[in-house]
């Protein structure tokens, strides 16, 4: 194919680095140029990497114009930082695993090398090896017939509890499940697809537990995966236990086992490549005979894939959907046993992702003004009610931020208060609460009472580690109460500080609204100034929750241009209707079909599909930027997951539609 040769350098000059070296050097594709060490000084750095060119400090590796890729040996905490740097600095990378501590972090990895255009690959070098390739076909062909249950363990004994270990200290995110765990894991997934004919097979229900010790980390564990094809594998791990280690996969005729799979039923030089066959009492060994380098597989697939072009790993190799797949499995084991890591946690987590201070509070997203409000505010807002941890939701906190947005919507209700706990987390650790813009929500049905109002926003301000909100709505109406009682309990939270800037009703009826402001102005009292409705390019056809309404409609939206009042969207792309999701004849999603379906809103999404292909865009982006080209102050509420979402939604700021092109887009 090519003389060239992908040219290795290797951050973390520990016992996995060392094996490492010994892949590269039994390759046929790469070559060790360099290793990198915070300590140039170190014993055995010249013994244990003899002949290699010693880079003083990580940083210097990543610019060194004469390293093409690479290997990561550094603790599991420093994976994610070092391999988001890997690609800012152009440079392709092997990460050995976990490829980060969840899959909301390696997502994070996956998002940095896919806009980078460099390969990223997490290092189960078991997979590469020609083991695991004649194990597939063993169980593809029905040696065993129907694969129905899975046995997995990997496990040790470190002897003695050290909580300073790396094996054991919180701060380090010791314990077996990451350490070890995902061996099992990522074995027991590979072949329930190929007992379904996939690279791989994610479980529809995982099951954990572990005993914890003082560090909080596990010293064993154990979990049980279901299949949906109804292969149950049971998993465990252990770094103060020694487990039989010994891969079993039970069938209807008969079972394998595989001793060590993870060496080839070797050691980190060499592995034969064992295989057990057991039928009718009978026992049928079989090896591949490898005597080349157990790394060197993994070094070749990799510096082979780079040379391709490739970004990730062929199968069995881990691809990055089999790499996140694995990732969920452990975050909901260590969920179960109550896992959280102090690096996790807020008091610690005070940098990004990458390990940087967070940035200033520009990028792509603009600043607007907004009626009542006495700072700027960004021209979308984000909402963050599915995480669950601080260390997922920061990720993407953080990066709206950086990127422009300071409008954070939250609410009494979200997450039984978890968001509210987790923004309070974030906004405290990283000082930004004054730049920010908190939208606070609470009265939800059926405690839609005046009194209910100051009562819970007492425990939102606790939450949110703040003494006001910015914008405050009640999250739905209650029309047996006299609106003014509702207008009088929040003026006399804005006379009381903890409301600073406009009020009003998310889920109310313009003719509420009107009733309202009538009697604020009657009355002296502050004026609601700001709604939070469904407002967006297609039309709310039948409410997605009880009680909620939408301003879509063509009288809504007149009463919103001549009262100019500000109305925060939510729904603002309609779920998923301007996508692939939605179409005349795909009628499998209940929800789509019940809110949007109907031909008005087709001929709207028809002519989005047109301009977005004019535009070079996507119609997801044409109908978000609808929403924020209207004649008043709208701002569209957006609640990515994942960064690659976040991006994508703020291409619509790429596009400025005339009003001309508005009215067109309505028909």
């Amino acid at each position: 194919m090519t003389d060239k040769k992908i040219r290795w350098g290797i951050i973390g000059p520990g016992s996995i680095a060392k094996a490492f070296r010994g892949g590269v050097n039994g390759s046929e594709h790469g070559v060790l140029a360099a290793i990198a060490t915070r300590d140039p000084s170190k014993p055995n750095l010249a013994t244990d990497f003899p002949g290699v060119r010693v880079v003083h400090g990580y940083d210097a590796l990543l610019a060194d114009p004469e390293i093409d890729a690479v290997y990561i040996a550094v603790p599991h905490t420093g994976h994610a930082e070092w391999a988001i740097k890997a690609a800012e600095a152009g440079k392709h990378v092997l990460v050995e695993k976990p490829l980060a501590l969840s899959a909301h972090e390696i997502d994070a990895v996956f998002h940095a090398h896919k806009k980078a255009g460099t390969f990223a690959g997490e290092a189960f070098m078991y997979r590469l090896h020609p083991q695991v390739k004649q194990l597939i076909e063993l169980i593809t062909s029905g040696a065993i017939g129907e694969v129905r249950m899975i046995q997995s363990s990997f496990g040790f004994s470190m002897g003695k509890f050290q909580p300073q270990h790396r094996l054991f200290a919180s701060a380090l995110a010791g314990g077996g499940i990451l350490d070890v765990g995902g061996y099992p894991v990522s074995m027991a997934r590979l072949i329930a697809g190929a007992a379904m004919g996939k690279p791989f097979a994610d479980p529809v229900k995982v099951a954990g537990t572990a005993k914890l010790n003082d560090e909080g980390t596990d010293d064993w564990a154990a979990a049980i995966l279901t299949f949906e094809n109804g292969i149950v594998a049971q998993v465990s791990c252990a770094v103060m236990t020694n487990l039989d280690n010994v891969l079993r996969i039970h069938g209807s005729e008969g079972r394998i086992e595989v001793p060590d799979f993870w060496f080839a039923n070797g050691n980190r030089d060499q592995g034969l490549g064992r295989i057990d066959i057991i039928k009718g009492g009978k026992t049928e060994t079989v090896s591949v005979n490898e005597t080349a380098h157990v790394y060197s597989f993994e070094a070749d697939a990799a510096s082979l894939a780079i040379l391709q072009g490739k970004q990730e790993f062929p199968a069995p190799g881990m691809t990055w959907a089999d790499s996140l797949g694995n990732a969920r499995v452990l975050d909901q084991w260590r969920k179960d046993a109550g896992i959280e890591y102090s690096v996790e946690k807020s008091t610690n987590r005070i940098n990004t992702i990458d390990n940087r201070k967070l940035g200033p509070n520009t990028g792509v997203i603009p600043k607007r003004s907004i009626p009542g409000l006495n700072k700027p505010a960004s021209a979308v807002a984000m909402g963050f009610e599915d995480f669950r941890t601080f260390s997922s939701g920061a990720i993407l906190l953080d990066a709206f931020w950086e990127r422009g947005g300071n409008i954070f919507d939250t609410a009494f209700i979200y997450a039984g208060g978890y968001t509210e706990k987790l923004f309070g987390e974030w906004q405290k650790s990283r000082g930004v609460r004054e730049e920010a813009v908190v939208i606070g929500k609470g009265a939800h049905s059926p405690l839609v009472y005046p009194d209910v109002i100051s009562k819970q926003l007492t425990q939102s301000l606790d939450r949110l580690q703040t003494d006001y909100v910015d914008v405050y709505f009640m999250h739905r109406d209650n029309t047996d109460v006299p609106v003014g009682e509702f207008v009088d309990a929040m003026d006399a939270e804005v006379k009381a500080g903890r409301i600073r800037g406009p009020f009003g009703g998310s889920n109310w009826t313009k003719e509420r609204m009107d009733e309202a402001i009538a009697y604020a102005e009657r009355t002296g009292k502050t004026k609601p100034q700001a709604l939070s409705n469904n407002f967006a390019l297609a039309e709310m056809l039948d409410p997605i929750w009880a009680g909620c309404v939408t301003a879509s409609t063509p009288d809504f939206k007149q009463w919103l241009i001549d009262r100019q009042v500000t109305n925060f969207s939510w729904s603002s792309q309609a779920r998923g209707f301007f996508t692939d999701l939605a179409g005349r004849d795909k009628r499998d999603n209940e929800e789509l079909v019940r809110v949007w379906y109907n031909e008005q809103n087709f001929g709207r999404r028809d002519r989005a599909i047109e301009l977005a292909k004019q535009l070079g865009h996507n119609p997801i982006h044409v109908a978000l930027a609808y929403v924020l080209a209207q004649p008043f102050p709208s701002v569209p509420l957006i609640g990515p997951r994942r960064l690659v979402e976040l991006e994508d939604s703020l291409k619509a700021f790429e596009i400025k539609l005339t009003p001309e092109q508005v009215k067109w887009l309505e028909g």
